[in-house]
C-alpha cells in the first residue's frame, strides 16, 4: 500500500505576512508544496490530502487542481475551529485553529494505510520522503500502533533570518522516540547553537536530533486524537490561544507505552520560509537543485 501525504496548509503566516503555502519560488510559478507532492510521488507516495481552512480553499483548488489531477488523487479536508465535539462551546473570541493534533483529526476517514504528515512551509529534502515510504513498505494492520518521525541535526534547520522553534528529541538506545520537548529562539551565535528560556541561552549540539513536523502515523492514530483532543477541549476551551500540538498526544502514547515512534535520522538539509527574507534564499537553494539535475524546470510539464 502507497503511502499517503497529509500536507498542513491551514496557517495564515502571520511572521509571514500572507500565504506562503502559496507563494511561487520555482522558475515556473511552483510554491515549496509543489515540490513536496513532487518528492513524495517519486519516493514512492499515492495520495495527497490537504488540511486547509474553507476561507482560502478557492485559492487552494486554483493553483494546484489542474497541475496535480493527472498525477495524484488529491483531497481537501476544513480545519474549523466550529469542529469541536458535541457540547462543546467555542468562545466568541476564539481565532487561532486549534493547532496540529486537531487538523491531522479532520483528515480521519479519507486515509486507509500509513501517512506522513508535512508542513506545507518546510522543503525537506527528497530523502526524507524516500526514508519515510521505505520504513512503511509492506505495512499491514499488525503495525496498527507503530509510527515513526524523520530526525533533523538541529544545525540543518536554522533560518538566517531570526530564531526558529524546534522539538527536540531523546531518543533510547534502539533508534526509538521516549519525549519531544518544544524549544524557543534556537539561533546560532558567537557560543554555537543554543535555544532561549526564560533569559537565559542553553547550548545545543549541532548533531542534535528535532523534529520538523515530518510524522509518520497509521490510521489508529486517529482514534488516540479523537480521545486525547476531546479531553484537551474540554480543559482548555475557553484558553483563546490553546493549542493542540501533535508531540502532546505522541508523548502521552509513549509515556503510557500505547505506541512506539521510530526516528528516521535525515541527512537533508533544511529550508523554509519562516520569515518573509527566507524567501530570497529559497529561490535560490531551488534553481540550485534544478541546476544539479535535481528537479526539472517545469515540474509538472
Amino acid at each position: 500500500m502507497k503511502p499517503t501525504l497529509l500536507i498542513l496548509a491551514a496557517g495564515i503566516g502571520s511572521r509571514y505576512g500572507g500565504l506562503k503555502q502559496l507563494d511561487p519560488i520555482g522558475p515556473s510559478g511552483e510554491t515549496i508544496v509543489d515540490y513536496s507532492i513532487y518528492d513524495a510521488l517519486q519516493s514512492g507516495f499515492g495520495k495527497v490530502v490537504f488540511i486547509i481552512k474553507q476561507e482560502i480553499e478557492k485559492d487552494f483548488r486554483e493553483v494546484f487542481y489542474e497541475k496535480l489531477k493527472s498525477h495524484v488523487a488529491v483531497d481537501y479536508v476544513m480545519q474549523e475551529i466550529w469542529k469541536v465535539p458535541e457540547g462543546i462551546k467555542v468562545p466568541d473570541g476564539r481565532r487561532k485553529p486549534w493547532g496540529t493534533g486537531h487538523a491531522i483529526l479532520m483528515a480521519d476517514g479519507t486515509i486507509d494505510g500509513p501517512f506522513a504528515v508535512i508542513n506545507s512551509d518546510d522543503f525537506y529534502g527528497r530523502g526524507a520522503y524516500q526514508t519515510l515510504a521505505e520504513y512503511y513498505q509492506g505495512w499491514s494492520p499488525s503495525r496498527e500502533n507503530d509510527y515513526c518521525m524523520v530526525g533533523y541535526r538541529v544545525a540543518n534547520t536554522l533560518s538566517e533570518f531570526g530564531a526558529v522553534s524546534r522539538g527536540v528529541c531523546q531518543t533510547d538506545a534502539n533508534g526509538f522516540l521516549l519525549d519531544v520537548v518544544e524549544r524557543t529562539r534556537i539561533a546560532r551565535g558567537e557560543k554555537g547553537i543554543c535555544f532561549s528560556e526564560k533569559g537565559q541561552e542553553f547550548p545545543l549540539a549541532d548533531d542534535t536530533t528535532v523534529s520538523m513536523n515530518f510524522w509518520g502515523f497509521t490510521p489508529s492514530f486517529f482514534g488516540f486524537l479523537r480521545t486525547g483532543f476531546d479531553d484537551f477541549i474540554r480543559q482548555n476551551v475557553n484558553e483563546l490561544k490553546s493549542e493542540y500540538y501533535i508531540p502532546t498526544e505522541v508523548n502521552h502514547l509513549i509515556r503510557e507505552k500505547r505506541a512506539t515512534v521510530r526516528v528516521l535520522p535525515c541527512v537533508e538539509k533544511w529550508f523554509g520560509m519562516t520569515y518573509h527574507e527566507d524567501r530570497e534564499q529559497v529561490v535560490k537553494n531551488i534553481r540550485s537543485l534544478i541546476k544539479n539535475g535535481v528537479y526539472p524546470e517545469n515540474l509538472w510539464c
